[in-house]
């Protein structure tokens, strides 16, 4: 699960839903601020010092997600297949996390819905797989 939601992401959820909308993850290194600034202060993608990620062979990359009805603990859950990005050349920095979004034409009409923390993780050309929780990215 995510370690910071974002206030604007979750009005987004409410107002829009998620079905069909193009939600997308960027990875961030260590001087990004995605995991430090107050959630309710961030209404946009560019709201942030980025920091994303500049190795070689990166790209954000478009998610395949996927809803699912989980009666038993009275929820919805939001997710996508584990998301890998091959052969990623290294960062100036180490990656620090996964920022989930909803893109909308460029960073700065992008709305952030979640970050996902990582044990900092040092690319060197092999593959950096995202995998999301069992219980989904995002729970509703």
């Amino acid at each position: 699960m995510a370690n910071r939601y974002f206030t604007a992401g979750r009005h987004y959820v409410h107002q829009f839903g998620l079905d069909s909308k193009d939600c997308r993850l960027l990875l961030v290194m260590t001087n990004t601020d995605v995991d430090t600034l107050a959630e309710a202060s961030v209404d946009f993608v560019s709201s942030f010092t980025l920091d994303e990620h500049d190795g070689a062979n990166y790209a954000r990359k478009t998610l395949t997600e996927s809803f699912s009805r989980d009666n038993a603990n009275v929820r919805s859950e939001f997710t996508c297949s584990a998301v890998t990005w091959t052969a990623l050349g290294a960062g100036t920095r180490q990656i620090e996390g996964v920022l989930l979004f909803v893109f909308i034409t460029n960073d700065a009409a992008s709305i952030p819905l979640a970050f996902y923390d990582t044990t900092q993780v040092s690319s060197n050309g092999g593959d950096v797989t995202f995998t999301p929780n069992a219980e989904g990215l995002l729970q509703l």
